[in-house]
């Protein structure tokens, strides 16, 4: 196994056992639901915006490592970025994940999330990494739900 595909293992592995900022906002302004269908993942998001900027971020919900690690690190990612700073984040990570985007040559504010990247070489589970940023990006939108279908 690479020394990438370790890495990978464990962050995913990591952020499913200790999520980051799983809980109920309590203060949340605006929310979300997201469901995958394909993998039967569930979550609500809980977005405080104050000054159009991430104050505040969390989720809850039931589903897959894949689903859970890249919701958590999204909402590390998130917290204290403005709308449009989270909207390009969005568009970035869904990019990469579905092989739009080229971590590696194209400029991006990625970061950490790269560690993603290689889920393009499984498309069953593109819907369970996206999830999480396609319910942001709803509750960003003031929409109720989204669904990977």
């Amino acid at each position: 196994m690479s020394e990438l595909s370790e890495l990978y293992q464990a962050v995913i592995l990591d952020h499913n056992k200790k999520p980051r900022n799983f809980h109920v906002l309590e203060n949340a302004n605006h929310t979300a639901e997201g469901f995958n269908p394909l993998c039967g993942d569930q979550l609500t998001l809980y977005l405080q915006l104050e000054d159009d900027a991430v104050k505040d971020i969390s989720f809850v919900g039931t589903g897959c490592a894949i689903w859970k690690a890249s919701a958590s690190m999204m909402t590390q990612a998130l917290k204290g970025k403005t709308k449009q700073e989270a909207e390009a984040l969005f568009d970035e990570f869904h990019r990469m994940v579905t092989g739009q985007l080229d971590e590696e040559e194209e400029p991006n504010h990625l970061g950490r999330l790269t560690i993603f990247a290689g889920v393009r070489e499984f498309p069953v589970r593109v819907k369970c990494a996206t999830l999480s940023w396609h319910t942001m990006h709803a509750a960003l939108n003031e929409q109720e739900k989204v669904s990977t279908e």
